[in-house]
């Protein structure tokens, strides 16, 4: 279909990917400001070392920013395969800078174990990791970058006219470019049905209404403890996450770790990032917006389900002792252990009842409806 995307650019192409809109021209003059820069600069397949990967690559504008691909994504170098899923980078601007608050709890950042302390700083990460981008060095980036005339006189516009005698201050206008971007509307709309319904705009069917009155239930579910970001249940920029780090007990991907030779490795989550030395953090993510869930599967920080109805099923089964609950659809077989026991938040994951498969069924049925406008289509796949 052609990218709703590609036209809210406007005359704008996408440098290296040539995702030119209908009617324009590779651009030639300076982009007009630092976000058209940004997207020229998210889909340029040449600021990887073989020229083959771009930040679109992973976080696809036809798929809700998220890729489609697999479990993980595969790098520009055609053999290293990641062993987390790309979360989506829709909404991500939402995320608070990483901090901790009073109580010590860790929240916001970026990447799942909140690495990158802010867009800006993730935008870095990607081109210099050898199992993605894989390029060498800052330098090497920013030599790219010179060779493309456009980006020479945009960065110069926008960033000074001395931008180019730094690598470093070259690299870091790059990545606060792409991070503009981000922090467009083209990546936080609020346009779903959801949305829709608030403004009064759409009605909720019976299930998603059902479903609806589920999630925000503390009763029955509690999903809004960690789903939820405003108290307000009708906030109209509800992102619905809480952007703290929790260990939900998500099995191992041995699949995953089959295909990329980290077979018998544990991931340890926050407790990898640099700045957390507490071990009581190992296994746990920071919680992901379900902004667009129903269509940026697999699911989970290492793409262990490719259903989301099979992700519903998984944290009913923490409050049933029905061993039929206890089996994962898609493998026919109990689901795993948690891959990190000792740190399991199992007080707020045995919070309400066991739902029925009407439950179930109701609450994939409301996640639909956080879709995005440009991605219903895809519900439809």
């Amino acid at each position: 279909m052609t990218s709703l995307f590609i036209r809210s650019l406007g005359a704008a192409c996408i440098a290296g990917a040539l995702w030119v809109p209908v009617g324009t021209a590779t651009p030639t003059e300076p982009a007009s400001d630092k976000a058209a820069l940004g997207a020229l600069l998210f889909h340029d397949v040449n600021l990887s070392k073989n020229r083959t990967q771009s930040c679109a690559s992973c976080h696809d504008p036809e798929n809700g920013f998220a890729d489609p691909r697999g479990m993980a994504s595969p790098g520009d170098n055609g053999t290293s395969l990641g062993d987390r899923n790309a979360p989506t980078a829709a909404y991500a601007s939402f995320s608070p800078q990483f901090h901790q608050n009073a109580e010590g709890e860790w929240i916001g950042g970026q990447f799942l174990d909140g690495r990158a302390a802010n867009l800006v700083e993730q935008a870095g990460g990607p081109p210099l990791n050898p199992a993605e981008m894989g390029m060498q060095d800052e330098s090497a980036v920013v030599a790219r970058l010179k060779e493309n005339p456009v980006y020479m006189a945009s960065f110069a516009g926008l960033y000074g006219a001395d931008i180019w005698d730094d690598d470093a201050a070259a690299y870091l206008a790059m990545t606060d470019a792409i991070a503009v971007f981000e922090s467009t509307d083209t990546f936080a709309p609020f346009d779903s049905k959801y949305d829709r319904f608030l403004r009064g705009e759409a009605d909720l069917t019976r299930d998603e209404e059902l479903g609806r009155l589920l999630f925000f239930s503390e009763q029955f579910t509690n999903c809004a403890l960690c789903h939820q970001l405003s108290r307000s249940p009708i906030d109209p920029k509800e992102t619905f996450s809480d952007y703290r780090y929790h260990n939900i007990g998500v099995p191992q991907n041995t699949a995953l770790r089959d295909m990329n030779g980290a077979a018998g490795t544990i991931d340890e989550g926050l407790y990898a990032n640099p700045l957390v030395n507490d071990p009581k953090q190992r296994g746990k993510f920071r919680t992901p917006t379900l902004r667009n869930v129903a269509v940026t599967g697999p699911y989970m920080h290492n793409g262990v389900f490719a259903d989301l109805r099979t992700v519903i099923l998984f944290y009913n089964r923490y409050n049933t002792r029905n061993e039929a609950r206890q089996i994962n659809p898609e493998t026919g077989e109990r689901f795993g252990s948690p891959e990190i026991a000792k740190t399991l938040a199992f007080k707020e994951l045995t919070h309400g009842p066991a739902l029925d498969d009407q439950r179930i069924d109701a609450l994939v049925a409301f996640l639909k409806t956080l879709t995005d406008a440009r991605y219903e289509p895809l519900l439809e796949e």
